[in-house]
């Protein structure tokens, strides 16, 4: 579902990207952990097509991010660190509203089966976003994803801030989609919420992916040793 070839993203003389090779299978969760300035965020923008690739190649769904962005855009959802949704909406409406700009029209109904599954309580979904905890904003954006029929999932530090009950229904929610066979980036800080919920770990260090670990093969603290050494 993701692929990146060399994937290198310069600014002047700094190498914000080199030559990264990844690929994200369907149901896969990719975490990248790394410290601020890593490539992390810069390698979620580039496959949203927010900024142009210095060199190499990235597909979403084996089209070309580079060359026709709009088309790659129809399979994507993107959660940033902060979900901007209008506070004056209820839950509902703002779904309804994403929703439509994606092309897609539902049903009351169904708008609220796809907040349900996205683990909002049912008495939140009308109510203003303004009251909305920033993990009830999160829940809501999950949302737009599902509705949108999204098979990739970019996330830029979806836990920050969360309390741990909160961060731990995220990671439940991320594993359902994954289930369903949703291809999942993430980068975060957070590593144990990463070995608790990656299929996948990469660790970057200036701009170099260094590392990659499938999750299941290493244990928290075997993980923390690793990057601690590794940045």
């Amino acid at each position: 579902m993701l692929t990146a070839e060399n994937l290198t993203k310069k600014y002047g003389d700094h190498i914000a990207l080199n030559a990264l090779n990844l690929t994200i299978k369907k149901g896969e969760i990719f975490a990248l952990l790394g410290q601020n300035g890593a490539g992390k965020t810069t390698t979620i923008n580039l496959f949203l097509g927010f900024i142009p690739p210095s060199s190499g190649t990235l597909e979403i769904n084996h089209i070309s991010v580079t060359e026709n962005p709009q088309e790659t855009k129809k399979y994507v959802a993107y959660i940033p660190e902060t979900v901007m949704l209008y506070p004056n909406l209820t839950g509902l409406e703002n779904l309804k509203f994403f929703s439509a700009l994606a092309g897609f029209r539902y049903s009351n109904g169904e708008l609220t089966y796809f907040l349900t599954k996205a683990g909002l309580q049912t008495k939140a979904h009308d109510q203003h976003l303004g009251g909305y905890s920033k993990g009830m904003r999160q829940k809501v954006g999950i949302a737009i994803a599902i509705a949108k029929q999204a098979k990739v999932l970019l996330l830029d530090e979806p836990t920050s801030g969360l309390d741990p009950k909160a961060s731990n229904e995220f990671s439940q929610i991320l594993k359902e989609l994954s289930a369903d066979g949703t291809a999942i980036l993430m980068a975060t800080h957070d590593i144990f919420r990463a070995r608790e919920v990656a299929t996948h770990i990469g660790i970057m260090k200036q701009g170099n992916l260094v590392t990659i670990i499938e999750a299941a093969k290493i244990s928290a603290n075997e993980l923390e040793n690793m990057y601690l050494q590794t940045v």
